[in-house]
């Protein structure tokens, strides 16, 4: 099994985690019944880029404000906050990470109610926690990070669903593994359009709303696969001062879906190439936007925009992949780096 396989290994597995209706929406009873104040959200790595995207979700569609902790008050310092009335939420790929567990049994010792979103549960984790939703990806044995997170997105997106008790949105997420399988049909092209960037070593990703999350998890795939120095943005952080660091040819990407934050992140893009001349890869459904990137890339038409970081992050993972190979880099083992990295 290799990296590009188990990219395209996705489609089927959000397939098969989309059975799991039944389960998610024991959970979203268990917690409903809890009636939390907020949620308070651990993690690290892709898992944390897995944990902006619920922050704005779950906020957005269940009115829960969403904390993301700050795992070293648990350890190091040894003074978490105040938790009363949290859901402590843990995502964890590996359920191995310490100061991930600790953090989950804090919230248990405070009195909250403990989820555990991870694909080991019988890890560490999943036993700190009262609940534990097993996101079923499979063994995962590259090291980058990429149906592990697509399935996270996932199950958050479920809990979402199970816990506003809509049906339009479970409607919704059943086409979810159809609007997969059709992006990675582009993954020729994207390969053919790597090749035009073997060269970069500096660039800037950007993202707005739900694709804050797609943003950073494209920005960390090129960090440890293509060792690029790549870095994430809100488009409306980026006009904050970073945008006077692009001049002519400067390597610009950006995830906009239409959507309510499309119109600013379409006026950022023409802005960017038509003030400041950059060289901009696109992943959109919107013509218009397109038009302005020397490298566009089609999103499929129809996604709702709460479920595009789904599938916007597979081009985002073909991308960076394909640059790997044509930077000359070996996909499967990205320097420095372990499957499970266990952080105190």
């Amino acid at each position: 099994m290799t990296l590009h396989s188990e990219i395209h290994e996705q489609p089927q597995r959000l397939a098969d985690l989309l059975k799991q209706r039944a389960r998610v929406e024991q959970i979203a009873a268990a917690i409903q019944s809890r009636a939390p104040c907020f949620v308070f959200l651990a993690a690290r790595g892709t898992s944390d880029n897995a944990g902006r995207y619920a922050n704005y979700l779950w906020g957005a569609a269940n009115h829960l404000p969403l904390a993301l902790a700050t795992p070293s008050l648990f350890t190091f310092y040894g003074q978490p906050p105040v938790l009363k009335q949290a859901l402590v939420v843990g995502v964890s790929q590996s359920g191995k990470s310490p100061d991930i567990v600790r953090v989950l049994q804090e919230g248990r010792q405070q009195g909250c109610l403990t989820l555990a979103i991870t694909n080991a549960p019988g890890s560490p984790l999943a036993q700190a926690a009262d609940l534990v939703l097993d996101i079923q990806a499979g063994e995962e044995k590259s090291i980058a990070a990429t149906k592990s997170y697509t399935a996270e997105l996932l199950g958050i997106a479920m809990l979402s669903a199970a816990l506003s008790g809509s049906e339009a949105a479970w409607n919704e997420l059943a086409g979810v593994p159809g609007w997969a399988q059709e992006m990675l049909t582009q993954d020729e092209a994207i390969a053919r359009m790597a090749q035009r960037y073997r060269y970069m070593n500096l660039c800037v990703v950007l993202g707005r709303g739900y694709n804050y999350a797609t943003a950073y998890e494209w920005a960390l795939k090129l960090k440890e696969l293509a060792y690029l120095v790549a870095e994430p943005y809100s488009s409306a952080d980026f006009q904050h001062g970073p945008i006077a660091m692009v001049q002519g040819g400067f390597p610009v990407l950006a995830v906009a879906p239409q959507g309510k934050v499309f119109s600013s992140m379409l006026e950022m893009i023409a802005t960017l190439r038509n003030e400041h001349t950059a060289e901009l890869v696109v992943i959109s459904d919107n013509n218009e936007a397109l038009g302005l990137a020397q490298s566009p890339i089609r999103l499929p038409a129809g996604i709702p925009e709460w479920l595009t970081p789904l599938i916007a992050i597979l081009a985002g993972q073909l991308f960076a992949y394909h640059l790997t190979l044509a930077k000359g880099y070996d996909a499967e083992k990205p320097r420095g780096l372990r499957k499970v990295t266990e952080t105190q």
